[in-house]
């Protein structure tokens, strides 16, 4: 059912949800666009409202073509929405669930994209703060670039700021999604520019791995790991590759690439690329260090996706129509609690079918080599025994005895 926005718009059909509101296809009068409607409740909020308009000139500014153009900014009444470029495509997301993984010069060349995009709003001085294949478009209209990639464009921009205000999450609150979340955002330092280099690096390595290098079990468990653990090389990357993803995912915000440096960079090794197949490797298993804390409003599993990443969402008991993860509102934790962090626990790749060290199927295939080597154990102590006993019972034998009687028990 068609609904007007402000006096300038008009949504006429939904095209996706999340946890911070609801994506719509509209018309303007330019033509078609695709209408972000916030949350009611974050409408209802005057301090948002306030930053929300604030925001706009910086939102408005935001012009490159691996950028989602706002093209205006509405509050009227109970709604509070973004108007966008409308991109007829899909997200990275939805691609890299039909193919699990990409072949490495398609990931460079989106993941290029998408540096290109970030190199221009940190040029102006925004920072995304929530980068992940949810938020990078694919504009299936235009040319196809390398690997028959198509061109990526990053959306969403302003919108996890916009939601992470003073009094909704103060300093003891972070904002993000946990698998893609800077180590310095989990220690409580206020977001720059490198925690997107941080998150877009952690999207190459899964467009290339098909599993994020921190991600897995409880969302606290991921949030050690990022201040905790050193990513673990994934088999049959070129190398040159890897020490690029290797040094944007540095825990010191300092020794990472700038965005212009992170698009040139991979630029330069797209023709490298050219030809090679995707990884073959195995996502490790994912186990929950702590257990995750009920949610009594839920009324249905959470779906497998969402249970694998670890996500959970902003407001508790939503239940969009997706099982794509948007912001995640959790506490910051303690130093003693990062300090103690699980070490060795972070996703070691493996061999296609091979259990990770120390994961729930090496214990139990552990236990059940134990279970058939005591069997085994038994076997020959009582092979042993029985040879034994045959051997002094044909000694102690005359010739033509045909029966043996066993020794009796004392």
């Amino acid at each position: 059912m068609a609904r007007k926005i402000g006096s300038r718009y008009t949504a006429n059909q939904i095209l996706g949800r999340g946890s911070a509101g609801t994506v719509w296809l509209g018309e303007g009068p330019e033509g078609p666009v695709a209408i972000k409607m916030l949350r009611e409740d974050l409408a209802s909020d005057q301090e948002l409202v306030g930053r929300f308009v604030q925001e706009r000139t910086a939102l408005l500014g935001l012009e490159h073509p691996n950028i989602v153009s706002v093209r205006d900014l509405v509050v009227d009444g109970n709604d509070l929405a973004l108007v966008m470029d409308l991109v007829r495509g899909t997200d990275l997301r939805t691609r890299l669930e039909r193919e699990r993984r990409l072949a490495p010069v398609a990931a460079v060349a989106i993941v290029a994209d998408v540096a290109e995009g970030l190199a221009a709003a940190h040029a102006s001085g925004v920072v995304h703060r929530d980068v992940k294949p949810e938020n990078v478009l694919l504009d299936m209209q235009g040319p196809l670039g390398p690997g028959g990639s198509h061109r990526a464009l990053l959306t969403d921009f302003g919108v996890a700021k916009l939601i992470d205000t003073p009094r909704r999450t103060r300093a003891t609150k972070i904002i993000g999604t946990p698998d893609y979340l800077a180590p310095e955002i989990v220690e409580g330092l206020p977001p720059r520019a490198a925690v997107d280099i941080y998150a877009l690096a952690t999207v190459l390595y899964e467009l290339l791995a098909g599993f994020t290098p921190f991600g897995g079990g409880h969302p606290g468990a991921v949030l050690r790991r990022h201040v905790t653990e050193t990513v673990v090389p994934l088999p049959g990357i070129p190398e040159e590759l890897w020490q690029l993803i290797v040094q944007c995912l540095a825990k010191a915000p300092a020794s990472r690439l700038r965005a212009s440096e992170l698009a040139a960079r991979l630029h330069e090794q797209l023709p490298s690329l050219a030809g090679l197949p995707p990884l073959d490797v195995d996502e490790p298993d994912a186990e929950a260090e702590e257990p995750p804390a009920p949610d009594p409003a839920a009324d249905r599993p959470a779906p497998a996706a969402r249970e694998r990443r670890g996500a959970v969402p902003l407001v508790p008991g939503a239940k969009p129509d997706s099982n794509r993860d948007t912001h995640t509102s959790m506490r910051v934790p303690a130093p003693d609690e990062l300090a103690g962090g699980a070490h060795g626990t972070a996703r070691v790749p493996r061999a296609p079918g091979a259990p990770r060290p120390g994961s729930a199927r090496n214990r139990v295939a552990t236990r059940r080599r134990r279970v058939a080597l005591g069997a085994a154990a038994v076997a020959v102590v009582a092979a042993v025994g029985v040879g034994t006993w045959l051997a002094t019972a044909d000694s102690d034998a005359t010739p033509g005895d045909t029966e043996h009687s066993a020794p009796a028990t004392p």
